[in-house]
């Protein structure tokens, strides 16, 4: 039989998450974050963190994402898409760390990001994209041409742990997303050692159809139930 994957908190899901690991969040914008798990490994006060998100929207609009480890001092290194709100209306915490030399930045092309998630949840190590070639992005990576074009090598983006958010789930870690939230929690699910979901349903299994399953459990460890936000 499959293994009963729930816990009964999100402090005991994220227990054994250590200083320094790498950690995915999922979320697109608002959608789909971990906030639960998130604010869980902020009680905790996990150090030296590299934290691998699309974006963080902390200081803007009370969004409490990746911002609050940040604000924390417990993040040393943000890789993401979006660092900072394309209009914010005050300095985020990260901004401040990052122009103060407290936190360091690797930014990636959003489709770029996608990739190298999904060739860590794939087994590939590493890949060619023209996306970035002729760019900032280009410093320091390997160039290859094929077929007249040059292309730069991206390697894949592996995680000790990913925190991730998804509508429905069941005991033995199936999950199912709701819309924008399926955007990059299921490769984040793919491409780290211990994935962590936090979901607004359990089900009992069998409940969830088949076909609209995103992630399998066999890619989740752990799996606790979180009030449902609006």
């Amino acid at each position: 039989m499959p293994m009963n994957k729930l816990v009964r908190s999100a402090d005991e899901a994220v227990a054994d998450v250590f200083d320094g690991a790498v950690i995915h969040f999922g979320g697109f914008a608002a959608r789909g974050v971990p906030y639960d798990l998130i604010a869980a490994l902020r009680r905790k006060g996990t150090k030296n963190l590299t934290a691998v998100c699309n974006d963080i929207w902390g200081g803007w609009r009370n969004f409490a994402d990746v911002s609050i480890l940040v604000a924390n001092r417990q993040v040393k290194k943000l890789i993401a898409t979006f660092p900072v709100p394309a209009s914010p209306l005050e300095k985020t915490p990260f901004e401040e760390q990052w122009r103060a030399g407290q936190v360091e930045l690797e930014m990636v092309p959003q489709g770029t990001l996608a990739e190298r998630l999904r060739a860590a949840g794939a087994g590939i190590p590493a890949f060619y994209t023209p996306t970035g070639v002729g760019t900032q992005f280009a410093k320091g990576k390997e160039t290859r041409v094929f077929d007249g074009r040059e292309y730069l090598l991206e390697l894949a983006l592996k995680a000790d742990f990913a925190l991730v958010h998804a509508h429905r789930g069941d005991r033995y870690g199936n999950l199912v997303y709701n819309k924008a939230a399926r955007n990059f929690n299921p490769p984040m699910a793919m491409a780290a050692k211990v994935t962590i979901a936090e979901v607004d349903d359990i089900v009992e299994p069998g409940e969830l159809d088949p076909e609209a399953v995103v992630t399998p459990g066999i890619f989740v460890q752990r799996v606790v139930r979180v009030p449902k936000k609006k």
